[in-house]
């Protein structure tokens, strides 16, 4: 695994071989060209960490330029916050630039290549552009205006400029092939009125550039030395090309480098949008609170729900650069968060949905105060004191009246251990009229050292602290929500993407600060939320401690599988411990793909496996990698329901965090 990080991607492979057939070190420069016309999303952080990765790979200077040449969509909030995620996803540019620096130099070139007739301005409408321009299939055909002179050019051309026409009379086109194979390369359009403020020209143009012509000639003019891009511009390499060679006839002797495009793959994830003007209609229809709401996926958002830079370049890391589309599952972007955290953020105590516990022979009035780890992961984090009383919150799903042996929460006649504090034994219950349970009467023994399987999370309620958190899921329900047809991406978006719940969170927390990211024992990763103050907190729920999304997938694939009739003599059915065995001796060969489906499973099967089956499994030789990997995926599965981290589960973890396996070393991160 190590070995493959250390080759060269195929973008790099094609700057080695640059700088082998000559091209000077000292040459290399690259850019990440955003249009300020919507926040940044996931999918950029792929380009930006591309480019800023080789400036960083062969330090050399990146340019941050912005292509603004549509004057309708652009907006300076959006530049603000393209910098603001740039710098914070921890990436420094070489020079902050704008297509609009060169309008001038648009103008005077293009001038020149209708001087050379190799521009025209067309009158025609649209619509009659769009039929003679033909099909991928069928030629198109030459205008009506085609031919006009190059003093009759010259001339509507400074008109438009001076603004004597409307939006739509003219257009200025490139004069290349109206029967070339390539349809880019029909007499391409390089200029149309647009009487609209620009951000930062004002009203100094009524002309603008379209993106095909401007954004070449910014990386002429700049002289970057590799304009790398996504994959839908490889049609317009040609293009690219033409323009560029136009260009370097007028001035090869300022601009000596001709720039070089290459195109990989973009990033898509499932259960996400990634078009900016979706996102932009979720924003106006306030399907969401802004750009920066944390269901939305742009890097404002999920820094808003507590994603960190780190987490984020780790994800385009391990995504690598491809040269053919694929689409990413989410559940990865989640995992490296979680793997970041986890090294990172404080453990507190809360509780999101509460039931008191009354602790009825510990004294009344009294209170101590109990060390509490910060954070196993760091020795340097240290601890902090957390105080108990008689009366205290557990959460309402960590008690049963009656419960089976899988259950290893708190239920009548049964004991556990309350995190850092006493061991407590369930002894009756309070109801309403409902028949709800009000109030868990307990008993608790100072006897710390007894073995329990259970460990809960709990607040002391005299000294608990009220809190807004904010529970937010997948915005959307369907893997692909906008690649159906028939059905408008809007139709599959989840009810259920936001809860927001009155919660009793830990002293300690009085003092957190805006950005400041926690571990929920038990319950998952959050971070204080801009709307936080003085008076009142405001968490968001950043991700759960496990993926429970492919829990719940799982038994909707199995049921979709045809029942067939059993045989009479049909073998017992195996027992979940022993498909979870079998199932881990093939994970390490599997795909990343079929990994994520085995893992679903086990994870379903672990809920019918008691710690006496999974314990003796603790104990496989350190060369079974994937029987381990199964085992700690489990193994999650039971201390999720409240199972107590004995010294064998401690010891089990231990050695997996030492095994050279990533995955492994991962899953006994999560735990």
């Amino acid at each position: 695994m190590s070995e493959e990080r250390k080759s060269l991607n195929f973008l790099e492979q094609i700057i080695e071989e640059d700088l082998a057939n000559g091209m000077p070190k000292s040459n290399l420069r690259f850019r990440f060209p955003p249009e300020p016309n919507g926040y940044l999303h996931i999918g950029h952080t792929k380009a930006i960490g591309i480019s800023f990765g080789l400036g960083e790979k062969y330090n050399a200077p990146v340019n941050l330029r912005f292509d603004d040449t549509n004057p309708a969509k652009e907006e300076q909030e959006y530049v603000d916050a393209i910098k603001e995620d740039v710098a914070w996803l921890g990436y420094k540019w070489d020079k902050e630039l704008y297509s609009s620096d060169y309008f001038q130099q648009l103008y005077d070139w293009a001038v020149q290549l209708i001087k050379d007739g190799k521009a025209y301005v067309d009158s025609q409408t649209s619509e009659a552009m769009a039929e003679q321009k033909g099909t991928p299939t069928q030629p198109g055909v030459d205008g009506p205006y085609r031919n006009r002179t190059v003093e009759e050019n010259l001339d509507l051309f400074e008109r438009m400029k001076a603004g004597e026409f409307n939006e739509g009379e003219h257009i200025l086109r490139a004069k290349i092939d109206m029967q070339h194979p390539n349809m880019l390369m029909r007499d391409p359009i390089m200029y149309r009125i647009l009487k609209k403020h620009h951000h930062r020209t004002g009203d100094d143009w009524c002309i603008y550039p379209m993106y095909d012509w401007t954004h070449g000639e910014s990386d002429y003019l700049e002289q970057i030395s590799h304009s790398l891009c996504s994959l839908e511009f490889k049609p317009h390499r040609e293009l690219y090309n033409w323009f560029k060679d136009q260009v370097y006839d007028y001035s090869k002797t300022e601009y000596p480098l001709l720039p070089k495009q290459r195109e990989f793959a973009r990033l898509n994830l499932s259960y996400t949008i990634m078009s900016k003007r979706k996102l932009l209609q979720l924003v106006n229809d306030k399907v969401v609170a802004g750009w920066d709401d944390p269901r939305m996926p742009t890097i404002s958002g999920l820094r808003r729900r507590g994603y960190t830079p780190a987490a984020l370049r780790k994800f385009v890391e391990t995504v690598g650069v491809a040269k053919r589309d694929n689409v990413i599952d989410v559940s990865l972007l989640e995992f490296c968060i979680r793997e970041d955290l986890n090294k990172t953020a404080p453990r507190v105590m809360a509780v999101l949905d509460p039931v008191k516990v009354v602790i009825t022979n510990y004294p009344e009035g009294k209170e101590e105060w109990f060390d509490a780890e910060n954070n196993p992961e760091d020795e340097a984090a240290g601890s902090r004191k957390v105080p108990f009383s008689r009366e205290i919150y557990i959460e309402k799903d960590d008690f049963k009246e009656e419960a089976g042996s899988k259950f290893f929460r708190l239920k009548l006649g049964g004991e556990v251990r309350l995190k850092n504090a006493y061991i407590i034994q369930a002894n009756d219950v309070l109801k309403d009229a409902n028949g709800d349970i009000t109030e868990i009467h307990c008993t608790y023994s100072e006897d710390t050292s007894k073995k329990v399987k259970g460990t809960l999370h709990w607040v002391s309620i005299k000294h608990a602290v009220k809190a807004e958190v904010r529970e937010y899921d997948r915005l959307f329900m369907d893997e692909a929500p906008d690649s159906h047809q028939d059905k408008d991406f809007m139709d599959f978006l989840n009810p259920d993407s936001l809860k927001i719940i009155e919660a009793y969170v830990e002293p300690s927390l009085v003092e957190a600060k805006v950005g400041d990211r926690f571990q929920f024992q038990r319950l998952g990763y959050f971070n204080v939320d801009n709307d936080a103050t003085s008076d009142k907190l405001v968490f968001n729920k950043t991700v759960g401690l496990r993926d429970t999304w492919a829990k719940q997938e799982a038994p909707v694939k199995q049921e979709a599988k045809p029942q067939h009739a059993k045989p009479q003599n049909q073998p017992p059915k195996k027992k979940a411990i022993d498909v979870i065995q079998q199932l881990g001796k093939k994970y390490t060969n599997l795909p990343e793909v079929k990994q994520e489906k085995v893992k679903a499973e086990i994870l379903e099967l672990a809920k019918d496996v008691t710690y006496e089956e999974l314990q003796p499994l603790f104990n496989t030789a350190a060369k079974k990698v994937g029987t381990r990997i199964a085992v700690a995926l489990a193994l999650g599965v039971l201390l999720e329901s409240g199972l107590d981290k004995n010294s064998e589960i401690q010891e089990f973890i231990d050695k997996a965090l030492e095994d050279s396996n990533d995955v492994l070393v991962a899953e006994a991160q999560t735990l």
